[in-house]
């Protein structure tokens, strides 16, 4: 059992955990604390980190094999993430089209006509070709590149190093 590569994987695992509960955090904050309504990429853009969380715990207390696999699988995750917010962020700069049934949803169809019309009146639609907000020239969909890209380099590192 080599320690030094042990202590770097469990190291690994507790960032990717710390770091996904944090990024999971925040934008679970931008969206019931400051009414920011995510848009269908926004909510694929997360599970990637639903993922990548409990991963990095499991390689906090399994053999070092396991470990390097839950490592290598949250990579592989957050690469996807990285590539749905490379596509959402380009969709937001008009350099492709988005897809075409991107848009909000409040929860369940209202039973009644009535009903319907109201909820259309009170309900956000959500495009995926907006950005809501750009942090420093980057919309939320570019900083979500860089964290997933940056969190699959460090998991991905880990995992295939020896």
């Amino acid at each position: 059992m080599n320690t030094a590569a042990a202590l770097r994987l469990k190291t690994a695992g507790l960032w990717l955990a710390i770091l996904s509960a944090l990024t999971l955090c925040a934008v679970l904050v931008m969206q019931y604390g400051y009414g920011y309504a995510p848009c269908k990429l926004c909510l694929t853009e997360r599970l990637p980190y639903y993922a990548a969380l409990p991963l990095g715990v499991i390689a906090l207390f399994v053999p070092e094999r396991l470990a390097r696999i839950a490592l290598g699988l949250a990579a592989l995750g957050l690469l996807y993430g990285a590539g749905i917010g490379v596509y959402h962020a380009g969709a937001e700069w008009g350099f492709w089209p988005g897809p075409a049934d991107c848009g909000g949803g409040t929860g369940a169809n209202p039973g009644q006509v009535g009903d319907f019309l109201n909820a259309l009146q009170s309900t956000k639609v959500v495009d995926c070709s907006v950005a809501a907000l750009r942090v420093f020239g980057l919309s939320l969909a570019g900083w979500n590149a860089l964290v997933a890209f940056a969190l699959a380099s460090l998991a991905g590192t880990a995992a295939a190093r020896p």
